[in-house]
């Protein structure tokens, strides 16, 4: 692409202004050949409705360009420029190349912003003549039973890189994550550097996986990409797995907001496949003990991590009928009680307009599409560390409906807050299912990382690094869970 300008396009500029590529640009590109009008949005020549359609901006033809019917126009009619209905883009047939100019940029930037519909830069597929003939000389198609061991594969040890083996499994086992990847959806934007992109390379990890080849993988150049972007975990030292994963999201949604850019109603949004999948909303309601106004933030979360040990020495006074957690559900119940505050941490009240006590409750605004739930079993103190070891059980079927914000019970304007414990319908958007368990097996110092996944319903394995062995439902409900992923139950199929 010439990122200099063009003289041709400066000319048309300088006689017909831009208002032409201006309607092009809201019509066609911003919302879409589809939603404008099916009957337009074809070649003039060959009447069919290819990719690649360009419009010519002297005139109302539309030509594909793969079989040059643009081409052909603008040497009939001397009509040298043409827009790229797919992205905007302007083409030069007396440059032949694409054209970069600011002031068509500063249109479409604006043309964006006002778009009711965000421009998401994945093309469906069409298969070349090459691939065409691939597949007439592979007609074999391989086809996914409930005893297919397709998308099961071990994964390498590089070096004590079990706890990226295991989030590596987990991810590659979510279902509209592995159906995104393997659909081929993602449209690098690093041109020049895809070999840096990381959503890139899982797309490739997600086509090693559904290959069919069962020999182990090595995963080094995952391993490579992290930590060329995530200093912290470079090196051969155990990581923690929890760390790995919040720093693998963050990666591959700072190299996905580039393609899915913001959302138009909520400019503060993104719209990436990571947000779309593992953001919910958490509510804070701040509540004055003196008037009872409550004041309520709502933050986005992608995971939730959940305390295991008793309180901390300096509150622990105001905890004293604690009992430790020993389920999933007394640890979400713990997270989202009220908590007074205290003397020593007083709020300005906004209707008060002073510092009083006040009590702090957290709830689920939001519930996202996978929910992690991170059990905290590592503690890191001055001048100790230690692990807990206490088996904390978790449910194949979670309802989240208890701890929603809807579920609060409002008594006396807040003051004495608590969570509704009703029961949820049977068709609740609020049930999940378990599909994933990452464990960790001995001491904080020196341990190890093993994760159970769910192939098909009902049909679970262990990964432990190269090795997949079947499991039982049992066998993963009894284990020593540490971080905890569950999909929607809208989501179950098989």
């Amino acid at each position: 692409m010439t990122s200099d300008g063009c003289e041709h396009l400066e000319m048309f500029k300088e006689h017909e202004g831009t208002n032409a590529y201006r309607i092009i640009r809201r019509c066609f590109v911003e919302n879409g050949i589809e939603s404008y009008n099916q009957k337009m949005c074809y070649c003039h020549t060959c009447f069919q409705s290819k990719p690649r359609l360009h419009s010519c901006l002297s005139c109302i033809y539309f030509g594909c360009y793969d079989d040059r019917h643009i081409h052909g126009h603008a040497d009939e009619y001397d009509h040298n420029l043409a827009v790229d209905l797919s992205y905007g883009t302007v083409y030069c047939f007396m440059c032949e190349d694409y054209i970069h100019d600011r002031s068509l940029e500063e249109i479409s930037k604006e043309l964006t912003k006002k778009s009711s519909t965000p421009k998401v830069l994945c093309e469906t597929w069409e298969a070349t003549l090459t691939e065409v003939q691939l597949l007439k000389k592979n007609p074999k198609r391989r086809k996914i039973s409930r005893k297919s061991t397709i998308g099961l594969r071990g994964l390498i040890n590089l070096g004590n890189t079990c706890f990226m083996n295991c989030i590596v499994q987990a991810l590659t086992h979510t279902p509209l994550l592995r159906d995104f990847f393997l659909a081929d959806k993602h449209n690098c934007q690093m041109l020049d550097e895809s070999q840096r992109c990381l959503v890139c390379e899982m797309s490739r990890l997600y086509q090693e996986f559904y290959s069919g080849v069962r020999t182990p993988h090595i995963p080094y150049k995952l391993l490579h990409l992290v930590w060329t972007h995530a200093h912290h975990l470079a090196g051969y030292e155990q990581q923690d797995a929890h760390e790995f994963l919040i720093a693998t999201l963050d990666l591959l949604h700072r190299h996905c907001k580039g393609t899915n850019g913001l959302s138009s109603s909520n400019p503060h949004q993104c719209n990436c496949i990571i947000d779309q999948i593992f953001t919910g909303g958490l509510q804070s309601d701040v509540t004055c003990k003196q008037c009872n106004n409550v004041s309520t933030t709502i933050d986005p979360f992608w995971d939730i991590s959940l305390d295991l040990g008793p309180p901390p020495p300096e509150v622990r006074d105001k905890y004293k009928d604690f009992v430790e957690p020993t389920s999933l559900m007394d640890c979400l119940r713990r997270f989202t009680r009220p908590e007074h505050l205290g003397s020593l941490a007083k709020i300005k009240c906004s209707r008060c307009h002073s510092y009083q006590e006040s009590t702090k409750q957290l709830t689920m605004k939001k519930l996202p599409v996978v929910a992690c739930f991170h059990l905290k079993r590592f503690e890191h103190s001055t001048g100790y560390h230690k692990k807990i070891s206490r088996f904390i059980s978790f449910p194949e079927e979670l309802d989240m409906m208890p701890f929603m914000s809807s579920s609060r019970s409002d008594n006396n304007g807040y003051a004495n807050q608590t969570l509704n414990q009703a029961t949820s319908c049977l068709n609740s958007d609020n049930k999940y299912s378990l599909f994933a368990v990452v464990n960790h097996h001995g001491k904080i110092e020196c341990g190890h990382y093993t994760c159970f996944i769910r192939q098909h319903k009902n049909e679970w394995f262990k990964c432990d690094d190269h090795l997949i062995t079947k499991a039982t439902i049992s066998e993963v409900l009894q284990s020593e869970g540490y971080l905890l992923f569950y999909h929607k139950q809208i989501l179950e199929y098989e």
